[in-house]
């Protein structure tokens, strides 16, 4: 694979321009990766390093490069140049030699330059036979630097599932890999790897990175050449596997659409004419207004009384919230929605309280009956919803709700095989009866009028209850004492 690189290059590569739609960014970047690599117009110094027990040949260092781009590039920050020669590794112009991950670093981090037969200015689109090849050819090398990754092993097995047919050929393709790449030089053959490694992490990158290689949908409408056949690393066409993309596939003959299919189109699009759309500045404008409503029921946003307990030891506002005695705020809240007044076990009890003078209960114990049925454990859900049949749906059942046709036959036919949401519909149709006709009139009422002004007026009507009674003490007392004197002067009168 690597022997005649640059003719390789160039024969695969037939005229890109004429393929990529990003021909002419990857000319940019192959000019300053040129420039980087010619020592004798000023480039970086290609060096071999030594480590403990082995030598690394042709690195050299990030903090090198992030240097020479601001010096030849003209760029005063730092930060710059790392985000300029992260996007060229990212395309995979270079690559470090200990990392999957093909980002720029400004310290001792060794990289290494890409053969320019691996350049993606080559048009490459291999394919999934090619890198099954390589991911095989890696669990034949017995070196620790060519270990498979967790990701790698798993894309393997993967991979191994998939061409599990045509395995055999792969396995004896890697083998012949194995064997021409045992016959060159030791440092040839660590840098050949590395490229290697570094395209396929280009082209399959690590779970969590950018995919550089997906081309963007409206470049490929631009594309000249459309019908191209994708190029294989290793000479190995993936003709039962093979997944191209759409703005590759050859163009079928188009049929003459039927009266069916013209029907189809005319109802779909009624659909979308017909589907409701909102304007994003009024749903600006409900949750600014939902957001003011509750604001004050926020403890972090607006104090609460007597103490707020998520930011202290007091769960006195707890124990309010959670009494049958409700405050005002409390109170106010039903008024918001259904809902909220459901939520509330005092509110839903006064919302029932009012439903019974209307002689229409039936509708919120049914409503109420569901909500139960949906936390019954499993073993009772068939029996509970027979028993909610039974009182609130069948011929002549005791408390009778009034429901729609339609929702009264999904109900009976999801009774065949009852379950937790065998009444959904049922449900559905109830809540919004209740919200359009009794909630609205609950709110109107005396009940929940009287409850309202009888917790704006509690404190001082406690307060004038108080001098009212004192005041009435004083005067029965002075009375009491005016008779007694009364009386004493008459008899000794």
């Amino acid at each position: 694979m690597a022997e005649g690189s640059k003719d390789q290059g160039c024969a695969g590569a037939t005229d890109p321009e004429e393929d990529s739609p990003n021909v002419i960014v990857y000319r940019k970047i192959e000019d300053i990766v040129m420039r980087i690599q010619d020592e004798k117009a000023g480039g970086v110094a290609i060096r071999t390093v030594k480590s403990f027990l082995s030598k690394i040949p042709s690195v050299v260092s990030g903090a090198d490069i992030v240097q020479w781009l601001m010096k030849n590039l003209t760029i005063e920050d730092a930060a710059e140049a790392i985000h300029l020669g992260s996007l060229v590794a990212a395309q995979g112009y270079l690559f470090p030699i200990s990392d999957h991950v093909l980002t720029l670093k400004d310290d001792g981090t060794l990289y290494r330059f890409q053969s320019p037969y691996f350049w993606p200015s080559n048009c490459w689109e291999p394919e999934n036979t090619d890198y099954a090849i390589y991911l095989c050819k890696r669990t034949m090398q017995n070196k620790a630097r060519l270990e498979l990754a967790d990701y790698e092993a798993e894309n393997l097995a993967r991979l191994q599932r998939a061409f599990a047919r045509k395995w055999e050929f792969i396995f004896m393709q890697a083998e012949a890999q194995v064997k021409i790449d045992r016959k060159k030089d030791k440092a040839e053959r660590k840098i050949l790897d590395s490229q290697e490694r570094a395209f396929w992490d280009v082209h399959r990158p690590v779970p969590g990175c950018v995919n550089t290689t997906e081309m963007d949908i409206r470049k490929c409408r631009r594309e000249r050449n459309p019908h191209r056949v994708k190029k294989s690393v290793y000479g190995v066409p993936d003709d039962s596997q093979s997944q191209p993309s759409p703005a590759h596939i050859p163009s079928q003959p188009t049929k003459k659409p039927t009266k069916e299919d013209v029907q189809k189109e005319i109802t779909f699009l009624n659909v979308q004419l017909d589907r409701h759309c909102m304007k994003v500045s009024k749903v600006a404008d409900s949750l600014m207004g939902y957001t003011e409503q509750f604001m004050e029921y926020d403890p972090f946003v607006s104090v609460t009384e007597p103490s707020n307990p998520w930011i202290s030891d007091d769960t006195s506002f707890w124990d309010l919230e959670a009494s049958r005695d409700p405050s005002q705020q409390r109170v106010k809240k039903w008024g918001f929605s259904l809902e909220e007044a459901l939520k509330d076990p005092v509110g839903r009890d006064q919302f029932l309280k009012f439903l019974e003078s209307e002689f229409s209960s039936e509708n919120l114990r049914f409503w109420l009956a569901v909500q139960e049925l949906k936390r019954r454990p499993l073993q009772e859900v068939a029996s509970r919803a027979q028993e909610i049949w039974q009182e609130f749906l069948a011929e002549g059942a005791p408390s009778s709700i009034n429901l729609d046709s339609h929702s009264y036959e999904r109900t009976s036919q999801n009774l065949k095989d009852p379950g937790r949401y065998s009444f959904e519909d049922a449900q559905e149709h109830i809540f919004k009866l209740m919200k359009s006709d009794s909630y609205a009139r609950f709110l109107r009422s005396n009940i929940y009028q009287d409850l309202l002004l009888a917790r704006k007026k509690q404190p001082a009507d406690t307060e004038q209850g108080r001098r009212t009674s004192l005041e009435k003490f004083t005067r029965s007392v002075g009375k009491s004492l005016t008779g007694k004197r009364l009386t004493g002067l008459m008899q000794s009168s």
